[in-house]
């Protein structure tokens, strides 16, 4: 196959290529751009003469990518995702929404305690909120902005800290270690490891066993026992009285909150600012 041509080739040439060498297959491409298969397969046909190599290998079972192919496809996504960008930075209007996902318990007590400071800083922005039911699910929420729980290393996903995890003795006021003490069950560092830094178990008996930080503390604050508590989540809690600290030691751990968001989707310039400024409030800088 000769050169034909010289120069940069169509832009809806390009972004058929994009789409087809992204999404694997023609048909692919066809039903992202509301094309037919053969509609597809015409610009890029045009899309290789122009360049004068084959970009894919047609057989039976569909197309693959050639040597060229895969060598021109990153350049041709790094050069529209910067087209776009700054297309939206020069002429395009600020945003108007931004959506957030996260566990329920992380979302009542991270976002909604700040959410009025981050709408006094953005006025006419729209914020939103997403429930996962779990963690896991966060995989498959179409959310994009997200809040995490962990030590920050998501694959594919770049992460800002809200708040690092520490854990401290908590109870509703007036409630102390007689009260016994609250179980949580799970990943985080517990009780025997609040000991270990300590140099004694609390006496009193689990009398209460959950699954859920955030059940923990609603049971604190019903007067159940003393929760080792997440002061992160416990912020509203412990600021309006309805839970107090013990004179006890408190424990660092490794994980935190984080606020999250695949690493090729944050690219406009303004939309990065009002994440940012989302983060700001949600760590405290904001107001």
């Amino acid at each position: 196959m000769g050169k034909t041509r010289i120069g940069l080739p169509p832009l809806d040439w390009l972004r058929v290529f994009e789409a087809a060498g992204r999404l694997g297959g023609f048909s692919a491409a066809a039903r992202e751009f509301g094309l037919t298969q053969a509609a597809v397969s015409q610009r890029i046909g045009n899309l290789e003469a122009w360049l004068g190599r084959a970009l894919f290998v047609r057989g039976p079972r569909g197309v693959t990518l050639t040597v060229e192919g895969e060598s021109y496809l990153p350049l041709v996504q790094e050069s529209l995702s910067a087209l776009a960008r700054s297309t939206e930075d020069l002429f395009g209007t600020a945003p108007t929404e931004l959506r957030v996902a996260g566990l329920a318990s992380h979302i009542e007590a991270l976002v909604l305690p700040r959410a009025a400071a981050f709408l006094t800083a953005h006025p006419g922005v729209r914020l939103m909120s997403d429930s996962a039911a779990r963690r896991a699910g966060l995989d498959e929420e179409r959310t994009w902005l997200q809040i995490r729980f962990g030590r920050g290393a998501w694959p594919g996903r770049e992460a800002l800290l809200i708040a690092p995890e520490i854990l401290a003795p908590m109870a509703a006021p007036g409630q102390g270690w007689d009260a016994g003490i609250i179980d949580l069950r799970g990943e985080r560092p517990g009780w025997r490891d609040w000991a270990r830094l300590t140099g004694a178990m609390p006496e009193a008996q689990a009398r209460l066993s959950v699954d859920s930080m955030g059940h923990a503390l609603a049971a604190a604050e019903q007067g159940i026992g003393v929760a080792l508590g997440s002061l992160p989540l416990a912020r509203a809690a412990l600021g309006a009285g309805r839970l107090c600290l013990l004179d006890a030691p408190r424990l660092p751990t490794r994980d935190g909150y984080w606020l999250t968001w695949p690493s090729d989707r944050l690219t406009a310039r303004r939309q990065r600012a009002l994440v940012e400024g989302l983060l700001a409030v949600l760590s405290g800088e904001g107001g």
